[in-house]
């Protein structure tokens, strides 16, 4: 399918969401952005497996990249797309193929932005990390995402989300001895050696640290609890899996520091780890942006991709249409109007003269 770089953007959106594009089998809407963006002469347009990056090189101040990932969760009943003429329905019209959307139809129409800009429209990020295109850029080409300041067109409900927050699993593993139920004396029983694990995170207080304005709000919690051998028989182990999700002035080893110590006395092992993203709004860059979006910023409760940039010393931000909750829903839509919103800031925010519209074709 051709993508018409000249409609509105929510037929965009629509021509989009209609290329199916599930994670592994992103080969035909990276095709098709490929085919559209590399006839464009004022972009530089590189392929690496379905990632595309397509770039301006005018030689200016600052670099800004702009992106967004075209793989969807697998299908549910909810395709092909539908305008209702209020908001476009359809798998991955909210995640995110409304922000893509928007990415497109800037990287067509500002030919003379004020900043150079990067778009990255990458393949993989609704699975593993190993697949994550944008991680691959960030380990085989980071040159190619060198800028100052980063969007993630995550959807954010038309407002910035600042940076992130990081994230991290442990097992909080407690031991026992085995003995039938009948005679539970002979034994000790893993699973209630686990009662003060479960008793510190319920008097958990969090954290609420203050970055760039913006107060983060951690959280620990027992997701999962694991052990039981035998309907008759004291279990021997027992784990507690926790996720901490922590304010992005913690770096990976502070967040495990504080967590081995919250658990002093059990036996913990790290599972997942993610880094957070700090938000950098005092970068000139971010600063500007966020005064174009209407000044309102909200701190990301979550992780996203942004923590890639955060990696390479790149600071970002998630901005793009479409309600967060309604991500990976059978019912997922995004307002129309909201998609137009996000385009008409972002173009007047790259564009030279932000009241003339210079530099918009």
């Amino acid at each position: 399918m051709e993508l018409d770089l000249t409609a509105d953007v929510a037929t965009l959106c629509a021509q989009l969401v209609d290329i199916p594009s599930v994670s592994r089998d992103e080969q035909a809407i990276a095709d098709a952005v490929e085919a559209a963006l590399t006839p464009l002469p004022h972009l530089d347009v590189v392929r690496r497996g379905h990632t595309i990056v397509a770039r301006t090189d005018l030689g200016r101040g600052e670099r800004v990249v702009i992106a967004g990932h075209l793989d969807t969760v697998p299908l549910n009943d909810n395709l092909p797309s539908r305008d209702d003429g209020h908001a476009l329905h359809g798998l991955g019209a909210c995640d995110m193929k409304g922000g893509d959307a928007v990415v497109l139809k800037l990287a067509a129409n500002v030919v003379d932005p004020a900043r150079d800009v990067t778009y990255v429209l990458y393949e993989g990020e609704e699975i593993e990390s190993e697949f994550n295109g944008l991680g691959h850029l960030a380990t085989e080409a980071p040159d190619l995402l060198r800028a100052d300041f980063a969007i993630l067109m995550e959807p954010s409900d038309g407002v910035v989300e600042a940076g992130c927050q990081g994230t991290m699993r442990v097992d909080v593993t407690t031991y026992g001895e085995r003995a039938h139920s009948a005679r539970a004396w002979k034994g000790v029983n893993a699973i209630h050696a686990a009662a003060p694990v479960l008793a510190r995170l319920a008097a958990y207080q969090p954290r609420m640290p203050v970055i760039d304005g913006l107060t983060y709000h951690e959280g620990l919690n027992a997701v999962a609890i694991t052990g039981g051998v035998a309907g008759n028989v004291l279990p021997d182990l027992c784990a507690v899996g926790v996720n901490y999700r922590f304010a992005p002035d913690r770096s990976e080893a502070e967040a495990e520091v504080f967590v081995r110590d919250f658990f002093e006395g059990y036996d913990v092992r790290v599972t997942d780890s993610a880094p957070g993203a700090l938000p950098g709004l005092d970068r000139p860059a971010a600063k500007a942006f966020v005064e174009a979006v209407g000044g309102v910023v909200n701190p990301k409760f979550g992780w996203t991709d942004v923590a890639r940039f955060t990696a390479l010393g790149v600071p970002a931000v998630n901005f793009g249409p479409g309600d967060p909750m309604l991500a990976h829903k059978q019912e997922e839509f995004v307002p129309i109007e909201q998609i137009r919103h996000c385009e008409r800031v972002l173009t007047g925010w790259l564009a030279n003269d932000e009241t003339t519209g210079t530099g918009v074709r």
